[in-house]
C-alpha cells in the first residue's frame, strides 16, 4: 500500500471512530479528507453517504451513494444507500430499482425486501392521492400524504401537496406551519412560497397573498398555479373594491352585480366570499330584494358560521321582510274589493282563537298568529290608499301610516260584535 491509501485508511479509520462516537460532523471531516486523497475509492463515498444521511443530508448522501455504485457496480451497500436516499426524498420509483439491484446481488437481503414493500406502497399512496385530489376530497390526500412520509420524511412535494389540502380545508395554521418548515430549509422553493400566500389569500388578506405569488413566480416562472392564484387575487381585490366604491355612491345595483361578479371569480375563497355574500345582502336589502339578501346571509353564514355579521344582517333583513298580504288572504292582486271581504271572512272564521281553543298550545298560537296575519292584511288590502302604497313596493311603516290595529276589534266590526256568529254545533 502506497503512503497515500496508507494515509487515506488513516483518516477513514479516524472517521470511522467518530461516526461510531455519533460524531456526524467530525466524520464527515475524515471521510472528506479520505476521498481528497484517494477519490476513485468506492468505499470512503459510502461511509460518507452514511454520515450524510445520518446528518439529514439526503440530497448530498444521493450524490456520494451514487459516485460510490458508479466506481463500483457491486457496492451493494452503496446500493442500499441511494434506494434509502431515493425513498426518503419521494421518489419511490427511482428507490425500487436500486432495491431491486440489492436484491439481485444478495436475493435474502430482508432491508432490501422491506424498502421495496415501501416503495411499492408510497408509489399507491401517491396514485390514490391523485384520484383524491382531482375529485376534490382533500382529506384523502392529506391522509395519503401523511402515509407516504412515514418512508419519505424528507419530500417536500409531499409536504407541500398536504399543505395545499390543509388550505383547501381551510385548516390554515396547519397549512402554514409545513410549508414554513419547508421555507426554512429552502426559502427558494416556490411551492411552498405558493402555499404560503394561499393561506394568506384564503384569510382574505390578499395584499400579503399577492407578493408571495409574485415570490414564487420569481423562484418558478412557469409555476401555473401561482400565476392562476395571483391573477384571481387581484380581480377579487379589484371588483370587491368597485363594488364597495359604489355602494358609497348610492350606485345599489351597480354595487349589486359588481358583487355578483366578484363571486363568480374563485369559489374556493370561503371567507373573501363570505364578505362578498353580506355586502351584497346589504344592497339587496336596500333594492327591497329582501328574499335574496336573507339568502345571501345565509350562504355567508354556510361558508364562515363564525361570521357575526351576517347573523346580524339577516336578522335584519327577517324583521323587514314584508308580508305578502295576497296570499294571506288567499286572493289574486286584482281582487276586488267584495273578493276580499269574502277572502276575510273564510280565513278570520277559520283561524279565530275560539274555534282552535281545545288545541294544544303550540296550536293555539300558530292559529292565533294566522289570525293576527289575516286582520293585518284585511287592513291594508281594504283601504285604498294603503293598498296603492303596499301594491307600489312602500314600507307602509316608514310612510307615516297608521298600522296599529286589532285584530279582535276588527272581527267585532265586521261581523257585528257577539252573537252574530258560532263555533259551536
Amino acid at each position: 500500500m502506497c503512503d497515500v491509501s496508507r494515509e487515506a485508511e488513516g483518516y477513514k479509520e479516524q472517521g470511522n471512530a467518530h461516526y461510531i462516537k455519533k460524531d456526524y460532523t467530525e466524520a464527515f471531516s475524515y471521510y472528506s479528507k479520505a476521498i481528497d486523497m484517494c477519490p476513485k475509492n468506492a468505499s470512503y463515498y459510502g461511509n460518507r453517504a452514511a454520515t450524510l444521511m445520518m446528518l439529514s443530508r439526503y440530497r448530498e448522501a444521493l450524490e456520494d451513494s451514487q459516485q460510490a455504485v458508479r466506481l463500483d457496480d457491486a457496492f451493494m451497500k452503496g446500493h442500499l444507500r441511494e434506494g434509502k436516499c431515493h425513498l426518503l426524498l419521494g421518489n419511490a420509483m427511482a428507490a425500487s430499482r436500486c432495491f431491486q439491484k440489492v436484491l439481485e446481488l444478495e436475493p435474502d437481503n430482508s432491508q432490501a425486501q422491506q424498502e421495496m414493500k415501501n416503495a411499492e406502497s408510497i408509489l399507491e399512496y401517491e396514485r390514490m392521492a391523485e384520484i383524491g385530489f382531482d375529485k376534490r376530497d382533500f382529506r384523502m390526500v392529506v391522509f395519503c400524504m401523511d402515509r407516504a412520509l412515514e418512508s419519505a420524511s424528507a419530500c417536500h412535494r409531499f409536504k407541500v401537496l398536504k399543505a395545499e389540502c390543509l388550505a383547501l380545508l381551510g385548516r390554515y395554521t396547519e397549512a402554514q406551519s409545513v410549508a414554513s418548515d419547508i421555507l426554512r430549509m429552502d426559502s427558494t422553493n416556490g411551492d411552498a412560497l405558493y402555499v404560503r400566500g394561499l393561506c394568506l389569500y384564503y384569510e382574505d388578506c390578499i395584499d400579503k397573498a399577492v407578493q408571495f405569488f409574485v415570490q414564487a413566480l420569481r423562484m418558478a416562472p412557469d409555476h401555473e398555479k401561482a400565476r392562476l392564484a395571483c391573477r384571481n387575487a387581484k380581480a377579487l381585490k379589484a371588483k370587491k373594491e368597485e363594488g364597495n366604491q359604489a355602494f358609497k355612491e348610492g350606485g345599489f345595483e351597480e354595487a349589486y352585480e359588481l358583487y355578483s361578479d366578484a363571486l363568480t371569480i374563485d369559489p374556493n375563497n370561503i371567507k373573501t366570499n363570505a364578505k362578498l355574500y353580506c355586502n351584497r345582502a346589504t344592497v339587496g336589502s336596500k333594492l327591497k330584494k329582501l328574499e335574496q339578501a336573507i339568502e345571501d346571509c345565509t350562504k355567508a353564514i354556510k361558508l364562515d358560521e363564525s361570521y357575526i355579521k351576517a347573523y346580524l344582517r339577516r336578522a335584519t333583513c327577517l324583521h323587514f321582510k314584508r308580508k305578502d298580504y295576497y296570499k294571506v288572504l288567499g286572493v289574486e292582486k286584482n281582487a276586488t274589493e267584495d273578493d276580499i271581504k269574502k277572502a276575510y271572512r273564510k280565513r278570520a272564521l277559520m283561524h279565530h282563537p275560539d274555534r282552535h281553543s281545545g288545541a294544544s298550545a303550540e296550536v293555539q298560537k300558530e292559529e292565533e298568529k294566522k289570525f293576527k296575519e289575516v286582520g293585518e292584511a284585511f287592513t291594508v288590502l281594504s283601504d285604498p290608499k294603503k293598498k296603492s302604497r303596499y301594491d307600489g313596493g312602500h314600507d307602509l311603516e316608514d310612510d307615516d301610516m297608521n298600522m296599529d290595529f286589532d285584530a279582535n276589534n276588527i272581527f267585532k266590526a265586521f261581523f257585528g260584535g257577539p252573537g252574530g256568529f258560532s263555533f259551536e254545533g
